[in-house]
């Protein structure tokens, strides 16, 4: 019978393969008459491909059994079985190294970039509006962004700072500035790293789950991804930096990751190491190295032992340590939005926080929708062969209408930083301009209540356009932003209830004597952690972050609180959060944990070969010739052969891959006499009887997996799914008595779960 062993068709990631010999495997011994030397790329994977998580386990056992055992044999061997120990972490240290220092020269390049739409430093060009302002000796705490050394680009060019004409030309070249940026960024992608485009996260989640991409982790992707998020960001477009962090870290893993044989050899292990560079892209990307950890628990690893939790930790620590030494915010904290709020929270205001939290999962939910219509909307229609054009028709409508908001105007990042703030006495922050007291006599038109509502709906709306397009592009910062603005627009309206009805039962004790009644800016930080729940479905990690991220400690229960209850609401609409509906957009084979399966089929429901296919194709032990096996290959597209005892028996032997199986030949025509195309190829222990006219055999049974995974025909999916998810298994066998039935693969596993849902079942590929 033939034998149909259709691997996940798996996405091809540069810089994620691993060049193997494979060992001596599942007890076989020095079976192979001509490889007795093993050759290299057997036991690789190709692109668009799944790992064998067991296979990869097993070999980094055989390898650690070796070393151990050699170390007692010689002082050499002893030294280096402990450069083997340690060299994970110093990985760790490299790549936490690396990435804080990227991140740190990202920040500053942003921060410079995104000031030279509006002006320039005549003292230095290279100082941001801020850092020109700090070394001038004429600035005023009044107006402390005002200093001669800094000029808008009108005053340098025309001589007036003020007027019709001065703001018309500033507008101009506000806008011509974020076009250009936009156009280097997309130019760059287009060109030489398609791969650097988007967040990353949905497809490192895809790639730590086992699957192959190359060239996703490469040197041009780092490359191009840290020059152009710095391009992207600048442009003022609706987009983040913190998730494309996660890929530059990611990418810091991976080219460390070839400098050791123990990763670079081992796919299982390598994929240890991109969870910890996970951990630490979060951690300088936020200053949060503990959320960091917990993220990349919670959202993004797919396998995490104790050990890589650890090294996690380990390489957080070092980033975080890094970005500090670096100290790009100029304000010698770690954080980027710290705040210190001088009013505690009182219970009633619980209220408001879940009615935010309601809010966030609300908008999370009409987020994903909408994003997610629209990209495929970009897939399906001609709007996708014009990336360059949609980059620079968003920038341009996100540019003008932008400049005339001042909330909107300035970087997203310290857009959340006003928002979050306190109405202290040093604060000069419009946010702060209308003015409370016992009287209730204030200028109520102060409260900026319009532009706050126009910067709200601005923002709901362009980071649905923005997030998928073809430039780096990450999520945190522009949901923190739409949370941050609801959060203080309830925050002000609950504090004028508070004013106004200060005898209200509700409200007593709220209002003290020179103190605020309610701290708008506690509310903008718990609106930004429900937003950014909501579109994510983080919880635990949301909520560390958000506390490292502010320094508000004492605030964890109104931010637990919020993030639960936007987790409960954008749930009850749909489970998956955004990563997870691009993952399924673009059809990467993932296998979400989280995923419930409890329809009640059976292994032989979903096994190939069905009822009217042709049948499995096999190999036999010991009567299949070398041309045999060469046809099979060229016929057929099958990423794997079962052995059986004979095709009448159908007795399970083992599995062979195909690519061990091509090079296995290849090299034994190269290096083997009498290896000719009607040499018969066996698996057995010893060599099959055969004439003294015959060609001489050739011996395969070192590459054959002996220990393939099977299951009965009976087996509920339930149970085939929860091996697929725990075991990480590329395919089984399905067997009665021994006797080979069928296969199931990861794709079809997927496919099978697609189908159960009334969903395109062929939807499961990369698109």
């Amino acid at each position: 019978m033939t034998f149909t062993a259709q691997f996940d068709d798996v996405l091809t990631w540069s810089g994620v393969s691993a060049a193997t010999p494979t060992e001596e495997m599942n007890g076989a011994g020095n079976l192979m008459d001509f490889l007795d030397e093993p050759f290299p790329d057997v036991g690789t994977y190709e692109d668009f491909h799944t790992i064998d998580w067991l296979r990869e386990k097993s070999r980094d056992t055989d390898r650690h059994r070796k070393i151990t055992s050699k170390s007692k044999e010689s002082i050499w061997e002893l030294i280096k079985s402990l450069l083997d120990a340690w060299s994970g972490w110093v990985v760790m240290l490299l790549i936490g190294l690396l990435s804080g220092t990227l991140a740190g020269v990202i920040d500053l390049a942003v921060d410079w970039m995104t000031d030279l739409k509006e002006g320039v430093c005549l003292s230095a060009f290279w100082y941001s509006h801020e850092q020109c302002c700090w070394t001038s000796n004429e600035t005023t705490f009044d107006d402390r962004d005002k200093c001669p050394q800094w000029q808008k680009w009108a005053e340098l060019m025309t001589g007036h700072a003020e007027g019709a004409g001065a703001y018309v030309l500033n507008y101009f070249l506000y806008i011509l500035w974020a076009l250009l940026f936009s156009f280097l960024a997309v130019s760059l992608v287009r060109v030489f790293a398609p791969y650097a485009c988007g967040s990353g996260i949905p497809e490192i989640k895809t790639i730590l789950s086992g699957f192959i991409i190359r060239g996703y982790l490469g040197k041009w992707t780092l490359l191009i991804k840290t020059v152009t998020l710095v391009l992207a960001v600048s442009s003022g477009l609706s987009l983040g930096k913190e998730g494309p962090l996660v890929h530059v870290a990611c990418c810091c893993g991976n080219l460390f990751c070839s400098l050791f044989s123990k990763y670079s050899k081992n796919e299982g292990k390598r994929r240890e190491v991109l969870s910890a560079a996970a951990a630490a892209g979060v951690s300088v990307a936020f200053g949060a190295p503990i959320g960091g950890v917990l993220f990349s628990l919670e959202e993004v690893s797919y396998y995490f032992p104790l050990k890589t939790l650890w090294r996690s930790f380990f390489a957080a620590l070092v980033a975080a340590f890094t970005l500090r030494s670096i100290n790009p915010f100029g304000n010698s904290r770690l954080v980027l939005f710290y705040v210190e709020y001088h009013t505690p929270w009182y219970m009633a205001e619980l209220v408001p926080f879940i009615l935010l939290g309601v809010f966030g999962g609300l908008w999370g939910t009409l987020f994903i929708r909408a994003n997610i219509a629209w990209c495929r909307r970009r897939k399906t229609t001609q709007l996708g062969k014009y990336p360059v054009l949609e980059v620079i028709a968003v920038t341009g409508i996100t540019a003008v209408l932008a400049y005339p908001n001042p909330y909107t105007r300035r970087s997203t990042s310290e857009l959340i930083s006003e928002l979050f703030n306190d109405c202290g006495a040093l604060e000069s922050s419009q946010l702060c301009d209308y003015i409370n007291n016992s009287n209730m006599s204030r200028p109520v038109d102060d409260i900026p209540d319009r532009p706050l509502a126009l910067a709200l709906i601005f923002k709901i709306v362009i980071t649905i356009f923005t997030f998928g397009m073809k430039i780096p592009s990450g999520l945190f910062i522009p949901s923190m932003a739409v949370g941050a603005i609801a959060g203080r627009i309830v925050g002000i309206a609950v504090e004028q209830m508070a004013y106004h009805h200060h005898d209200w039962i509700i409200f007593k004790n709220w209002c003290r004597p020179g103190a605020d009644c309610v701290t708008p800016g506690l509310y903008a930080m718990v609106g930004a952690a429900a937003c950014l729940g909501g579109v994510t479905r983080m919880t635990v990690s949301l909520v560390v972050i958000m506390f490292e991220l502010t320094g508000g400690l004492e605030y964890i229960v109104p931010l637990m609180a919020a993030a639960v209850t936007s987790k409960w609401v954008a749930d009850a609409f749909g489970k998956e959060g955004i990563y997870e509906s691009h993952i399924q957009l673009n059809g990467y084979p993932y296998l979400d944990v989280r995923d419930e399966f409890t329809h009640r089929t059976l292994a032989t429901d979903v096994m190939r070969p069905r009822r009217n296919d042709p049948p499995l194709a096999v190999l036999t032990q010991d009567s299949t010739t070398v041309e045999d096996v060469e046809t099979l290959i060229k016929d057929t597209d099958y990423n794997g052969f079962p052995v059986v005892v004979s095709r009448e028996s159908e007795r399970l032997i083992g599995f062979v891959q195909r690519r061990d199986l091509t090079l296995a030949i290849k090299n034994a025509r190269q290096k083997q006499d009498g290896v000719v195309s009607s040499s018969v190829v066996y698996f057995t222990e010893d060599a099959p009887q055969l004439l003294a006219s015959n060609p001489q055999p050739l011996k395969l049974r070192r590459i054959l997996n002996l220990s393939p995974f099977t299951v009965t025909d009976h087996t509920p999916m339930e149970t085939v799914v929860d091996i697929f998810r725990k075991l990480g298994l590329r395919q089984c066998l399905v067997t009665r008595s021994g006797r080979l039935l069928g296969i199931i693969t990861k794709k079809d596993v997927l496919r099978h779960m697609a189908q159960m849902m009334n969903q395109d079942p062929e939807s499961i590929m990369f698109n």
